[in-house]
């Protein structure tokens, strides 16, 4: 495959230095025997998940592109050539290597735009004073300024979506691979991997505005940076989740509502089953990872028993909330750190029918943040919270909870234990551990 090199490197903050990412690496075992597989040990393109490493590991476990042939062994540096690449082969096993920093969105937002979209007008057409709060805008004509919004949205979304197809992996070349303003879909496929890239969220060109999205409104945007939907056996393995150059703090006001832009950085949702994340970097962003996304009865139907997710040894930094945001499913989250800064709101997400069990993780608060504000509770749904430590000290989070918030009490033993796991370290160790080898280029 050609494609013309372009060289770059993704945004992203990290407190450790390079040299700290070589001490250790997360166990691994191969999908091919003998000698081969002896030469093969090396190469982390060819790596597979570890077997008990995770909910991912469960049953066939998670082996992507491993066995890959040389036919199937793409390098890419543009955007086209990764698409091109996704599409090369059908199902067979494959292995993409990106190199350098790929950007979905390089030519701007404009180039998006429909003939005769204009913001302004937009923005005059439904103002506040000029239309009510009751009524949504679904009923606009296509030559209207929503319209022309919905029209400049739909050509967004066919440009910076890529659909990633089953049996294979996704790999980062060196510190300094990654994407910006791309949505990875992980879409209705089995047995993905996906390591070793930097992710900048991307930008919502066209957010949407809901006059009746709460009392006075809100602004709603598409695309996370990766979404595993009804897919099943995916690793997301030292991968970095940010907003890169386009922080929220950034972000314009109109109607009195931010203008929001950005999504999610990991949705898990509709029927996905059999995910691990381990040794990611989730950071500086709000609304970070949803596992199920309605209550309605439908979505229920669909989800009720999926949504298997392991998260282990990720560092979540900068965040405001759903690290992650449960419904439905049983999630082990264990030996991961979580730094909170001035805009924290919550880590765990209590939802519809969650089966979450939150053991073992590092808590790291600023002086005027509760440990009581770590679990926020949606709906009725008990949760297993033990051997957890905020700011070094052993930490019951539940009790903290319902002694400071016993309005929302939260019920003890999620009624199910998990056993797909590695190695479990020690609470206190997990910051020095975490903190110096998740993310991307920090991969063995």
């Amino acid at each position: 495959m050609n494609a013309q090199e372009w060289h770059g490197h993704a945004t992203v903050r990290r407190s450790a230095t390079r040299a700290a990412a070589l001490i250790g690496c997360t166990a691994l075992v191969l999908a091919v025997t003998g000698t081969t597989a002896e030469a093969r040990s090396a190469d982390p393109a060819r790596q597979t998940l570890a077997a008990r490493d995770g909910w991912a590991s469960a049953g066939t476990g998670t082996t992507g592109g491993s066995t890959a042939d040389a036919a199937h062994v793409y390098t890419v540096t543009t955007w086209d050539g990764f698409k091109a690449a996704l599409a090369a082969g059908g199902t067979a096993p494959k292995i993409i290597k990106v190199k350098g920093t790929i950007d979905a969105n390089a030519d701007g937002c404009d180039s998006f735009a429909a003939d005769g979209y204009d913001f302004d007008a937009y923005l005059q057409k439904y103002a506040p004073e000029n239309w009510d709060y009751d009524t949504d805008l679904s009923a606009e004509p296509d030559d209207s300024p929503e319209g022309l919004r919905r029209a400049s949205a739909a050509r967004q979304d066919t440009a910076i979506k890529a659909f990633v197809p089953a049996n294979t992996t996704l790999i980062g070349i060196g510190k300094h691979a990654g994407f910006k303003g791309a949505s990875l879909q992980i879409t209705d496929v089995d047995n993905v991997i996906v390591r070793n890239l930097a992710f900048e969220s991307p930008l919502d060109c066209f957010p949407q505005w809901d006059p009746t999205d709460g009392d006075t409104g809100n602004w709603n945007s598409e695309y996370d940076s990766a979404v595993v939907y009804g897919s099943t056996h995916v690793w997301l393995d030292h991968n970095t989740f940010t907003d890169g150059e386009h922080p929220d703090s950034t972000l314009p006001t109109y109607y009195g509502r931010i203008y929001e832009q950005h999504d999610g950085e990991l949705d898990i949702v509709k029927g996905a089953d059999y995910v691990t994340a381990s040794w990611n970097v989730f950071a500086d962003h709000d609304k970070t990872i949803l596992i199920g996304n309605s209550d309605s009865a439908a979505t229920a139907a669909v989800d009720r028993g999926h949504l298997k997710a392991t998260f282990h040894h990720n560092l979540f930094t900068g965040l405001v909330e759903r690290a992650p945001r449960v419904r439905f499913g049983q999630v082990d989250s264990y030996n991961n750190h979580f730094v909170a800064d001035s805009t924290f709101s919550y880590s765990f997400g209590i939802g519809m029918e969650s089966q979450l069990v939150a053991e073992h993780n590092a808590f790291t608060l600023p002086e005027q943040i509760s440990a009581a504000t770590i679990l926020k509770k949606w709906k009725e749904a008990p949760l297993t919270a033990a051997d957890n430590y905020v700011n070094g000290k052993k930490t019951d989070l539940i009790a903290v909870h319902n002694a400071e918030i016993p309005a929302e009490t939260l019920q003890s033993g999620a009624g199910w234990t998990p056993t797909l796991r590695t190695k479990v370290d020690p609470p206190k160790a997990v910051p020095g551990l975490v903190d110096h080898r998740a993310g991307a280029g920090r991969i063995c």
